[in-house]
């Protein structure tokens, strides 16, 4: 695996969106139609996909760039698992489509999406978005034993070997099965801060803050 914190491989992608909405008076007005843009970060157990979308919401917001953050593991997290108990239902689609109609009613435009296996799962996120978005994918990668020491400062404590192979299948998973056009970022010894800015150079949300002010 490269270990250079600074290697993307990067692949071209659609145009970036356009600057944000207008806010008048506190009503949100809509100069002309503005596509969304979606970033969606994908990768295993202790990659730090949550830590990362935190740093990047706190650059976007000195930045004062509109935007929301999903973390989409959490959308589907119930007993038992929906995905196997109801695996008809699509309840993080289901659950993702609800939020997003409600941010984009206020005016929202960008999205911030951290799940496990995001990068695999594109066309029916996309489709739940239901508003034909920009996107970018990006999955975070790292070293088993990176994972780990993050694995066991986030439990405070030795986590169980079974999760331990299980983040390490899904590494393996998402390497061979993540398309041609997904970025791929390493995060083995790179701060969660820096990751971010990769990733918001990455998005050009920063030129859309500037442009939108």
């Amino acid at each position: 695996m490269d270990t250079n914190p600074d290697h993307i491989e990067t692949s071209p992608i659609a145009d970036r969106c356009p600057a944000g909405v207008l806010v008048v008076t506190g009503v949100v007005e809509e100069a002309a139609y503005v596509a969304s843009h979606v970033l969606f970060i994908g990768g295993r157990s202790g990659v730090g996909k949550t830590t990362t979308a935190l740093a990047l919401h706190d650059l976007l917001v000195k930045a004062d760039v509109p935007h929301a953050v999903i973390e989409g593991d959490y959308l589907g997290l119930a007993h038992p698992a929906p995905h196997l108990a109801f695996p008809d239902a699509d309840l993080t689609e289901q659950n993702l489509a609800t939020m997003w109609t409600n941010y984009r009613a206020l005016g929202y435009r960008r999205l911030v999406y951290t799940n496990t296996v995001a990068v695999l799962t594109v066309a029916a996120l996309t489709a739940a978005m239901g508003d034909d978005p920009v996107v970018t994918t990006v999955l975070l990668r790292s070293s088993d034993t990176s994972a780990r020491a993050r694995l066991e400062a986030r439990a405070l404590g030795p986590v169980a070997t079974s999760l331990l192979q299980d983040s390490a299948t899904t590494a393996r998973r998402l390497d061979e099965a993540a398309p041609a056009n997904v970025h791929r970022m390493n995060t083995d010894g790179v701060e969660p801060q820096r990751v971010a800015e990769q990733l918001l150079t990455l998005t050009g949300w920063a030129s859309d803050g500037e442009r939108a002010r």
